[in-house]
């Protein structure tokens, strides 16, 4: 039984008892008949975007799920994304998607690919599906054609970012240099053309895109020593602005590629971020198949010289000898020989890896890594508490635990009580929402931020149709 008075805490709402009315613009955040489990979608007429496909996707594993919870649960945040984040139109005669993060009206380069990403397969069923994703792609070319360097933008050229001292442009909503934004860009690209064997959107324009993406993977990797990124923010919080004067901390140049920021949008203490570099490496090699179809094979060859060239400064640099551990991955380094032995909840982290098909789940150096970050002894970012136990991070505190890494931890876990020990925290974590949140405070799940936070919401979902896809009876029984 689910309580119908719950506890909110997020950028705007201190953590207090609210009645539903209370709750500003978020009517579907709690159903009043939450005793049975009445989906909290919003009404067919309000969702922003309607796919059948994903509906019958939904009703088709909703229906296996013994659980009521948990089917509850997925009921409400897989089609998430889609619902409530999605704006379809077009552009110039092609499709264009802006895609919110949620509560936060902007387009992430990173969250925008990984919202819609667990609809791919369904696109062969649902052309208006397929148009949708097509007019994400479209949009991505759009934005980093106006700054590679930039994390997320707006869907109007004329509304202000965030006052911070960089080269700020029309359209951007903030300029977080992150090596994975663009890895995100790539990855969309490829699960499309994989899925539908569409190139029609890998037009001219798009390549202009990706070269750009390569040349600035180039110039962070600063064999010169230079960079033309600097950003500084005035904030009483460290992480939200870059060190080194605003181009992170000095590197050793070995051939990684600098991230100044990381996934979470938390500044990088060393520069070299090993889990957006082993993405970079899968998207670049990615890039060069997608090259080699589009018959420009000088620009493939030069992805896959760079793919290279970065995956062996990672079998060289990466890899530390710890004194317990052993041979484990950093999660950032300088190429002088400082490390940085944490994880972060957000993707790509340490242990999302296998997830993003950059390391082997059965490798082990990853099952050594894993065994490491998931023990609080060694990460001084893994909370254990009363309500769960996970990665936290620098961004909203040591105590607060992300629901996105413990559904990536059961999405790379092979063990059966492991995946039913992360499905027994997700349902402690929502506080009786039907939704999951950027974090909530490790020994009570009421304490949570971000009501609205749809890659969380969309990921909850792929994670339960992957354990329907390979252990459904963990679902089933």
């Amino acid at each position: 039984m689910i309580k119908r008075r719950i506890f909110i805490k997020n950028a705007g709402i201190t953590a207090a008892a609210l009645t539903l009315s209370q709750i500003p613009s978020f009517s579907w955040a709690v159903n009043l008949a939450i005793d049975d489990f009445v989906s909290n979608r919003p009404l067919p007429a309000k969702r922003n975007f309607v796919s059948l496909a994903v509906d019958q996707k939904i009703a088709d594993v909703k229906s296996k799920i013994k659980d009521k919870e948990l089917a509850w649960l997925f009921e409400n945040c897989f089609p998430n994304t889609l619902d409530t984040t999605v704006f379809t139109g077009s552009k110039n005669g092609k499709p264009d998607t802006y895609v919110i993060t949620g509560d936060i009206d902007a387009m992430w380069l990173r969250d925008s690919s990984a919202q819609v990403w667990p609809y791919l397969p369904l696109m062969k069923e649902d052309k208006k599906l397929q148009d949708m994703i097509a007019g994400v792609i479209n949009r991505h070319a759009f934005y980093v054609m106006i700054d590679p360097y930039a994390n997320a933008f707006f869907n109007d050229p004329n509304r202000k970012g965030h006052d911070d001292q960089t080269d700020m442009k029309p359209w951007v909503h903030e300029r977080k240099w992150e090596v994975d934004s663009l890895c995100y860009v790539i990855r969309l690209a490829y699960g499309y053309w994989k899925h539908s064997n569409d190139v029609s959107c890998f037009d001219a324009e798009w390549l202009k895109a990706m070269r750009l993406i390569v040349t600035t993977f180039k110039l962070e990797q600063r064999k010169n020593g230079k960079s033309a990124y600097n950003f500084k923010r005035t904030t009483n919080r460290p992480t939200d602005t870059a060190a080194g004067g605003g181009a992170g901390s000095p590197i050793n140049p070995v051939g990684l590629i600098c991230s100044v920021f990381r996934p979470s949008d938390d500044g990088t203490v060393f520069p070299f971020l090993i889990p957006s570099n082993y993405f970079a490496v899968k998207s670049l090699k990615q890039l060069a198949e997608i090259a080699l179809i589009l018959n420009e094979k000088e620009f493939s060859i030069e992805c896959l010289a760079l793919a290279i060239e970065v995956e062996n400064a990672l079998k060289e640099y990466a890899i530390i000898n710890h004194h317990k551990a052993g041979k484990i991955l950093a999660y950032e380094i300088d190429g002088y020989g400082a490390q940085y032995l944490i994880d972060d909840s957000n993707i790509p982290s340490l242990i999302s890896l296998p997830y993003l098909e950059s390391i082997s789940t059965k490798d082990p150096l990853y099952k050594r890594t894993r065994k490491f970050l998931f023990d609080s002894n060694n990460h001084p970012y893994y909370a254990v508490g009363k309500v769960a136990e996970g990665t936290t991070g620098p961004h909203v505190g040591k105590d607060m635990i992300w629901p996105m890494g413990i559904i990536i931890r059961a999405m790379t876990s092979d063990n059966d009580d492991e995946i039913k020990k992360c499905l027994a925290m997700l349902k402690a974590s929502h506080a009786g929402t039907g939704f999951m949140h950027e974090a909530f405070y490790k020994d009570d799940a009421t304490g949570f931020t971000r009501k609205w936070f749809a890659w969380a919401n969309t990921l909850f979902g792929e994670m339960i149709i992957k354990i329907m896809d390979e252990k459904p009876y963990l679902l089933t029984s």
